[in-house]
């Protein structure tokens, strides 16, 4: 879901480029924004990867750990955003446990009395975090306003979809950044700009180092 390369490993050495100013690899520059997107993308891809056997807890911590070393590095540690990431954890663990059928009743509507809480906490801290996404900076060099606009949108649309429950409808999820319509269609995402133009944009990332976005024009 629109990126393409190789799946960013988010540790140390991306943290200290993103920290320092940005790392540069060929012709782009990795950026705060497009290395969120991608971590959400490995997080979202390495939990379906893992599966839903109880017994790969410890995976899972794992991976949502990750994605807070990437939140440090590009949203400065944002609170909010950290707890979305705990409060996913948890929801996934709940249904995990109450799919396999051995809690008792009365456990078993305590915790899905929790649930509901819990994706009531989720939908209130969502626009929070959109809120940090639109603040910021896509690059701390200058970046064509399109790679920004589609940063920021494609940022805002993996955050609607965080932990949402129910699979992805028929419409391709679309939001507007200033006079930007940014369009993710799964494998890349389309960005309609103000003149009218259609443009390709997609994630391109580097293991142990960061990611950037890049646009080119539709025929």
């Amino acid at each position: 879901m629109w990126y393409s390369g190789a799946v960013v490993s988010m540790k140390i050495l991306p943290i200290l480029c993103l920290l320092l100013g940005g790392c540069a690899a060929q012709s782009y520059t990795y950026t705060p924004g497009a290395t969120l997107l991608s971590g959400l993308q490995d997080y979202k891809g390495e939990m379906q990867r893992i599966g839903n056997s109880v017994t790969r807890w410890p995976e899972r911590q794992e991976t949502a750990g990750t994605l807070k070393t990437v939140a440090l590095a590009t949203l400065g540690g944002s609170r909010e955003f950290s707890r979305l990431i705990d409060l996913d954890l948890r929801k996934r663990e709940f249904n995990i446990t109450l799919s396999e059928g051995s809690v008792r009743p009365e456990r078993a509507r305590e915790m899905n009395e929790e649930l509901v809480k819990i994706d009531e906490e989720i939908a209130a801290l969502k626009p929070v975090v959109r809120a940090q996404i639109a603040a910021l900076p896509a690059s701390r060099d200058s970046q064509p306003r399109l790679e920004s606009a589609a940063t920021i949108g494609l940022l805002t649309l993996a955050i609607d979809n965080f932990s949402a429950n129910g699979a992805r409808g028929f419409d391709a999820p679309s939001t507007r950044v200033g006079e930007y319509q940014v369009t993710d269609l799964g494998s890349f995402a389309r960005v309609r700009a103000p003149d009218g133009r259609n443009h390709r944009c997609a994630i391109y990332a580097e293991p142990g180092e960061g990611a950037a976005l890049r646009c080119e024009p539709l025929p």
